[in-house]
């Protein structure tokens, strides 16, 4: 079956060239040829990008990459695909992994509503990780808002029965819209004792945004939800 076109006219990131360092430069040069796969509109093989099978976990907005380094360190048993457009933090990482030494992550610089559509294959994916994404306050920009009905039918096709959906924010409205757009999928089950937020996980490491967050006193409201 043919998977309808997913058109991307409404972006839920702006695109800033931030500061780059020396070394993030470099390492963008250097580094991404070992770690990096470029954006193609073909389905990726994951058995052959990381020569092994593996449970596989897909982070989204990765940021610095703080979370992303240290749960791969943790878990080399497992693969893990990162996917940024801010280039600054694909250097970052890209430096942490070679220092950590780790084979087990790849890294795509690119709209990731364009890389789950078109280069990950349906049911490939045991984890979808998005941390803290963009809350898009002003009503005038929740159409920009990431967790929409229509990405998260698509997220939930990408992961395989029994795989995890995972998503955290510290802006309530947000979070209650997640908990809604996810609730509303019929490929999705919470799997909050509650029916709403879970605790949050141990193994989640703190981004600077979730720091940032807690230094003005914001809660934390962290969600997931099985395939079925």
């Amino acid at each position: 079956m043919t998977e309808p076109e997913h058109p991307r006219a409404i972006r839920s990131f702006v695109t800033r060239a931030g500061r780059i360092t020396e070394a993030q430069v470099r390492a963008l040069e250097v580094l991404w040829p070992k770690y990096g796969v470029e954006f193609a509109p073909a389905a990726l093989d994951f058995d052959a990008l990381f020569g092994r099978r593996a449970s596989r976990t897909v982070e989204i907005g990765f940021g610095n990459g703080e979370n992303l380094a240290t749960v791969a360190a943790n878990h080399p048993e497992r693969d893990y695909v990162g996917i940024e457009v801010h280039r600054p933090g694909v250097g970052r990482l890209l430096l942490a992994l070679e220092e950590l030494g780790l084979s087990n992550v790849r890294v795509i610089c690119e709209d990731a509503v364009e890389v789950l559509a078109r280069q990950i294959p349906q049911q490939s994916l045991d984890e979808v990780v998005i941390l803290f994404p963009d809350p898009w306050p002003k009503k005038r920009h929740h159409k920009r808002r990431l967790v929409q009905s229509a990405f998260v039918e698509l997220a939930a096709d990408r992961l395989r029965v029994g795989g995890v959906l995972r998503m955290a924010t510290d802006w309530q409205p947000y979070a209650d819209e997640m908990l809604a757009t996810l609730g509303a999928s019929a490929k999705l089950r919470n799997l909050a004792a509650d029916g709403a937020f879970i605790p949050r996980p141990a193994e989640r490491v703190p981004t600077r945004f979730e720091k940032r967050g807690e230094r003005l006193g914001h809660e934390v409201w962290d969600l997931a939800f099985s395939r079925i």
